[in-house]
C-alpha cells in the first residue's frame, strides 16, 4: 500500500513514518514522487485546508492521498492564530517569528489564562471517498521558549500531563501524546478497519 502525503515538510514526514511504522505502507512526500509545487492553503478552516491540499493531488498520483493541517488555538486570543498558525507573523514568517509574536501578544497574561490547544485534521482520499480525522492536545503557552526538539510552536507549548514543552520531549515521547500522533493513530485504526489486517 502506498500513501502520498501532501507536504514538503520533512519533519512532518518523519513523524508520520514513525507513528505508522508498524503498518505495511510506503509513505512518500510530494517531492519524493516528483511534485515540487506548493499548494495554496485557501481554506478558512484547518479542515478546509486539509481537504484542499489532498484534492490538489487527486489527479496527479495513484493510491491513497493524505493531507493534514494543524492549528494552534489560544483561548485568550479568541482562538487565534488558528488557521493562520503557520503564517501568524507574515507570509514568510519563521517558526521563531511566530513564537515571538505570540509571546508578545500574551505579555502580562497570567499562566492560568494562557490555555491553548493544538488541533490536527487529516484528510484522507481513497479514490472518490473523503475521510476527515481529528486529533487534539491541550496545554498552555509558556512565557519563554524551552527545549530544542520539534518545530513550530513546540518550544512554547507546555503540556500539563507531561510537565514539559513539546520541544523538551524526545520524538518518541511526543509521538505518544501529540495532536498529530492522536490523529494518526485514529488514521491507523481506520486503515486497519477499511483495508484489512496490517500484515
Amino acid at each position: 500500500m502506498r500513501l502520498i502525503v501532501a507536504t514538503h515538510n520533512i519533519n512532518k514526514i518523519k513523524e508520520i513514518r514513525e507513528i505508522l511504522s508498524d503498518f505495511d505502507i510506503e509513505i512518500s512526500s510530494m517531492a519524493e514522487i516528483g511534485i515540487q509545487e506548493e499548494i495554496p492553503e485557501t481554506g478558512k478552516t484547518i479542515e478546509e485546508n486539509a481537504l484542499v491540499k489532498a484534492r490538489a493531488l487527486k489527479n496527479k498520483t495513484e493510491g491513497l492521498i493524505m493531507a493534514d493541517d494543524t492549528g494552534l488555538f489560544v483561548d485568550y486570543l479568541n482562538g487565534n492564530p488558528g488557521v493562520y498558525s503557520a503564517r501568524f507573523a507574515g507570509e514568510n514568517a519563521t517558526y521563531e517569528d511566530n513564537n515571538m509574536k505570540l509571546l508578545k501578544m500574551l505579555e502580562g497574561v497570567p499562566f492560568d489564562k494562557r490555555t491553548a490547544h493544538f488541533k490536527t485534521v487529516i484528510a484522507l482520499l481513497n479514490k472518490d471517498k473523503e475521510t476527515v480525522i481529528e486529533g487534539r492536545l491541550d496545554g498552555r503557552i509558556l512565557y519563554k521558549q524551552r527545549g530544542k526538539n520539534g518545530f513550530g510552536y513546540d518550544p512554547i507549548f507546555y503540556v500539563d500531563e507531561a510537565k514539559k514543552t513539546l520541544a523538551e520531549m524526545t520524538l518518541e515521547e511526543k509521538n505518544t501524546i501529540s495532536h498529530r500522533a492522536r490523529a494518526l493513530n485514529k488514521l491507523k485504526s481506520y486503515l486497519y478497519k477499511t483495508m484489512g489486517d496490517k500484515e
